[in-house]
């Protein structure tokens, strides 16, 4: 699978002839809202035996055909390279699939097995329905690569959440309904958070009770020192966290607390080990999620109770909330910008192991008038709608190359100028590509509900998602 921007007088039948493939493939890949109209800088997932080698400083041909496990003439020819020995460092190479074909004797099982791949995503890669293959037939092998947990939260509750994780359960290691809020007696606000269980069940994925602090209305910092700082309540709370996870079969725990008081930094630390050593003996897990800080001494409300160092030492993992610097009160521009991510995440290796992070991915975009006022909120919706909208008001897509994000600017039919800020195949990428370099845990998404399937179609082309 690869990805390819769309140019002026392209259309779906040139681009599926370029590749090997079918228009007809590419339009339902991308669910295009209007596959007889591409836009210039709209970028298209393209499902072939394939993916993409960005050239590196002192890498030859042989190295990379090695690295892969291809003949070097089959990435020549699929290259169109006339001088195999001269390649220029951050040329993109097309890096056909490895095939086989299938001896008497061979099952998927032992094939796996010999080319370090599992039985599901060889019956993936070839669209098998059952796990049954003739002899003679002659299968795509795929690619290696690495083998990841995916969590995502939901805020929808009742059958809404059930359908959102019936929907992509098959791409999750967990689920975290949003969320449990404490009460000042150390009680728990209810959630009709069964259906969301009931379907992660049935796709194998192991649910996260979520407790929080906050609401839209009040940020929760009173209340999050009213329990803190009295170990009694403390006690009460995870009790009542206990009895939930129990009666509905939660498999552990996320605490998210935010907007903490820096003078109860070391009241959270402590909670954090009475949860671990009240939960641990009882089978479930802990974990936290983190506001997105890059030094141990970032001041601000959101950040200076999140003891990062403590965290990782204490918790079974942490959620990066690596999302929301294009906070919809705040300026337009990038949600999840990479570089902010990579200064985040290059402080969090320091002083949390990497096998204990989750990088933080939203899953929606926004558009906010212009001039921005302050106090303006932007429109959250889905990517497929930023594509329509952009499609509408025929904008041109552009790509920032440091927040490797998409973005567009419109006028609508009132003379009034937006400026949209969403992402696409290739900035899902530049994220996947950013969890393998660092070699973290996986990724959480926030928040179901909005569609992206090109999303999830890199996801599994990137990794193997874990199942607990």
């Amino acid at each position: 699978m690869i990805i390819d921007v769309v140019k002026r007088g392209d259309t779906l039948w040139s681009i599926g002839n370029q590749y090997g493939g079918t228009a007809q493939q590419i339009a339902a890949a991308n669910q295009l809202p209007n596959p007889n109209k591409l836009l210039v800088g709209q970028s298209l997932v393209i499902p072939i035996g394939a993916i993409q080698h960005v050239v590196r400083s002192g890498e030859t041909l042989w190295q990379i055909a090695q690295k892969y496990g291809v003949p070097i003439q089959s990435i020549i020819q699929m290259n169109h390279l006339t001088h195999a020995s001269m390649l220029n460092v951050g040329i993109e190479l097309i890096i056909p699939a490895k095939t086989y074909v299938v001896q008497a004797g061979d099952t998927l099982g032992n094939l796996a097995q010999r080319f370090g791949t599992t039985v599901r995503e060889i019956m993936r890669a070839n669209l098998l329905a059952q796990p049954n293959v003739l002899v003679g037939t002659r299968l795509i092998i795929p690619f290696p690569k690495p083998t990841i947990d995916v969590n995502a939260y939901i805020i929808n509750m009742g059958e809404t959440g059930g359908r959102e994780v019936r929907e992509v359960g098959e791409h999750l290691t967990y689920m975290s309904p949003f969320g449990y809020i404490m009460q000042a007696d150390g009680g728990l606000s209810s959630i009709q958070d069964e259906q969301a269980i009931q379907e992660a069940r049935k796709k194998n994925v192991a649910p996260i009770m979520c407790i929080t602090n906050f609401t839209f209305q009040d940020p929760g910092t009173t209340l999050a020192h009213t329990i803190l700082s009295n170990v009694q309540l403390q006690e009460r709370l995870l009790t009542n966290v206990i009895n939930i996870m129990n009666a509905k079969g939660y498999r552990g725990l996320n605490i998210d607390f935010e907007n903490v008081r820096q003078t109860d930094r070391e009241f959270y630390n402590q909670f954090l080990q009475r949860a671990v050593n009240r939960f641990h003996p009882l089978g479930y897990f802990v974990s936290t999620a983190l506001a997105p800080k890059t030094s141990g001494e970032q001041k601000g409300l959101l950040y200076e109770a999140h003891d990062y160092a403590a965290h990782g030492r204490i918790v079974d993992f942490v959620v990066l909330m690596t999302y929301e610097w294009g906070y919809r009160f705040g300026p337009p521009q990038a949600i999840s910008p990479l570089n902010q991510i990579r200064r985040v995440i290059d402080y969090a290796v320091t002083v949390i192991p990497r096998d204990k992070i989750f990088m933080g991915f939203q899953l929606y975009a926004r558009d906010w008038l212009l001039p921005h006022e302050k106090g303006q909120e932007a429109e959250t919706f889905d990517m497929q709608e930023a594509i329509r909208r952009a499609d509408k008001y025929n904008a041109s897509i552009q790509y920032d190359r440091i927040t490797q994000s998409p973005f567009y600017r419109y006028t609508d039919e009132r003379g009034r100028q937006h400026e949209v800020w969403f992402e696409d195949a290739r900035s899902a990428q530049a994220k996947f590509d950013l969890v393998k370099d660092y070699g973290l845990r996986g990724i959480s998404y926030w928040v179901l509900g909005y569609p992206f399937p090109q999303n999830w179609l890199l996801l599994e082309n990137n990794f193997i998602i874990r199942k607990v």
